[in-house]
């Protein structure tokens, strides 16, 4: 298989503008979730949209990965991700919606995977443990960064 689609959605207590603050603070994403990226250095920016070279963790290993990720104010983002290293390209969207009791996040990523010997682990290992690690590593934190 050498496509895969991961989405889920999570709620989180908080206000929309709160989430959206952190979760686009892409200077702060290896402080903020040290689990999903070693280091992020923003190479250019116009507006809302920005290159980024990212060292990424996933699967107990670090790989660098270029990011055109567009900021969609008060709503999220949207990013195409390339890694060559893994193997693997994808785009990313997480997208915010106000919602009774704090935020919905939205979070829909496409993944293409190049190399042959990793489609055939691919869909058991990144469809379900995936999103259960992005879980832990972005949503639990987020909640304690939020407090709540």
């Amino acid at each position: 298989m050498k496509h895969i689609r991961l989405e889920n959605s999570w709620l989180v207590k908080a206000p929309l503008g709160e989430v959206f603050n952190i979760i686009t603070d892409f200077e702060n994403l290896p402080k903020n979730f040290p689990k999903v990226a070693k280091s992020l250095v923003i190479t250019k920016r116009e507006g809302n949209h920005l290159e980024i070279d990212a060292q990424v963790k996933t699967f107990g290993q670090t790989f660098p990965v270029k990011m055109k990720t567009s900021i969609i104010p008060e709503r999220g983002f949207i990013s195409d991700n390339e890694s060559p290293k893994f193997g693997t390209s994808g785009h990313e969207e997480l997208l915010l919606e106000k919602v009774e009791g704090g935020t919905k996040i939205n979070y829909v990523y496409e993944v293409d995977i190049h190399k042959k010997w990793l489609r055939v682990i691919a869909k058991p290992l990144i469809g379900w443990f995936a999103m259960k690690a992005w879980e832990k590593a972005v949503i639990e934190e987020l909640r304690k960064i939020l407090g709540r």
